[in-house]
């Protein structure tokens, strides 16, 4: 009985000791971890990240826009069908071109109106004309006379009112004397170019019923084109007209771009809580496209970061890596994210912090160390 009770005993003590061991196993076993020995600590400098005046650079997505000064959205005055498409995407036309021919019974009918009203007019002074002579003539009252002397303005009136209309609907002073000289209706009105540039859109088509609010053609300048690109809030600090940029285009085969932001938007977009910023560019030859790719990088800019020397980095799969202090003597590889360099450092973006004691010099030579110690524990 009692050998028993021994043997239950020892089986026990035996049972609560695994787990101490298991858990010794699996942090001796960690391949990441190394510890420095005497010998190999002489070659090794230690600290921990120091802050840091950091001239870097703060890189954004971009893109090319159309300088609004230069683009024209063109449609018609007058409600009409269209008859014919002169101009198609991609065409430069001049000032003045037409662009597509529409029929519009609303152009005809107010050229009738100003014929009519110019009739009147004309019948009007030739009565008041009439009744002048009648009232020297003692024939008729002065009070008849002013009567038509009324009509008379009313019908000047009027013509003037639907000449103005149809200046409106975009004919000229020529074809409205033209108009009241041979007094034909025309319903076929052209849609004419105000500016000279390149199609970027047309969004008509023969047959189409097209209303005085609807866009028909967007013409643009493309011999200066913008640049645009959004810079998150906690950046805005750092943007001010006149600050230099650099921007990319990978489509031109990175083609690099040197200049100055042009404009700072005063408001955050609260959507996206970014503020735009612009970049003028003159574009001669039409190489920059609206819409296409950029990248915009914004230098001279200063900031207190937290950095840490080159010889602590350590490169493992592509990725950066620094040696922390775990304890006395041990070390641990830990993965790090890094940003730009200066002065033979990396800025810190996460990873580690400032009272994170480290090693700073010999890193390299560590995780060799680490590499043969891990070789040999395989094997």
């Amino acid at each position: 009985m009692a050998a028993a009770a021994m043997a239950a005993v020892l089986l026990g003590a035996g049972c609560k000791s695994k787990p101490k061991e298991a858990k010794a196993a699996t942090s001796a076993g960690d391949p990441n971890i190394v510890t420095v020995t005497p010998v190999l600590a002489e070659s090794l400098k230690f600290g921990t990240p120091q802050m840091a005046e950091v001239n870097g650079t703060l890189q954004v997505a971009a893109r090319v826009e159309t300088d609004a000064q230069r683009i024209a959205r063109v449609g018609s005055p007058v409600s009409g069908r269209i008859l014919n498409l002169l101009v198609f995407e991609g065409q430069f036309v001049r000032a003045g071109a037409v662009l597509a021919t529409l029929h519009s019974t609303n152009l005809s009918d107010t050229q009738f109106a100003l014929i009519k009203a110019a009739s009147q007019r004309e019948l009007a002074a030739a009565a008041e004309k009439r009744a002048e002579q009648l009232v020297a003539a003692d024939v008729i009252g002065r009070a008849e006379l002013e009567r038509r002397r009324a009509e008379r303005l009313q019908a000047a009136t009027e013509e003037a009112s639907y000449r103005t209309q149809l200046l409106g609907l975009g004919m000229t002073e020529a074809q409205i004397r033209q108009l009241e000289t041979s007094r034909k209706l025309s319903a076929d009105y052209p849609i004419v170019a105000p500016k000279s540039g390149t199609v970027l859109k047309r969004e008509i088509t023969i047959g189409q019923v097209v209303q005085p609010a609807d866009p028909a053609f967007t013409i643009a300048d493309l011999s200066n084109v913008w640049i645009t690109a959004d810079v998150p809030e906690q950046e805005a600090g750092i943007l001010k007209q006149g600050m230099n940029v650099e921007v990319r285009v990978p489509a031109l085969k990175d083609l690099q771009l040197n200049g100055r932001l042009s404009f700072v938007s005063p408001i955050v977009d609260p959507a996206t809580r970014t503020v735009e910023v612009r970049m003028d560019v003159p574009n001669p030859d039409g190489r920059l496209k609206p819409d296409e790719l950029a990248s915009m990088t914004f230098t001279g800019r200063s900031d207190h970061k937290l950095t840490v020397p080159n010889a602590a980095v350590v490169r493992e799969d592509n990725k950066d890596n620094i040696f922390v202090q775990i304890g006395p003597q041990r070390y641990i590889l830990r993965e790090v994210t890094l940003g730009e360099e200066e002065n033979d450092r990396r800025v810190v973006i996460s990873g580690v912090t400032p009272d994170e004691r480290m090693v700073t010099e010999g890193a390299f030579h560590l995780n060799n160390q680490r590499k043969q110690a891990a070789i040999k524990g395989e094997k």
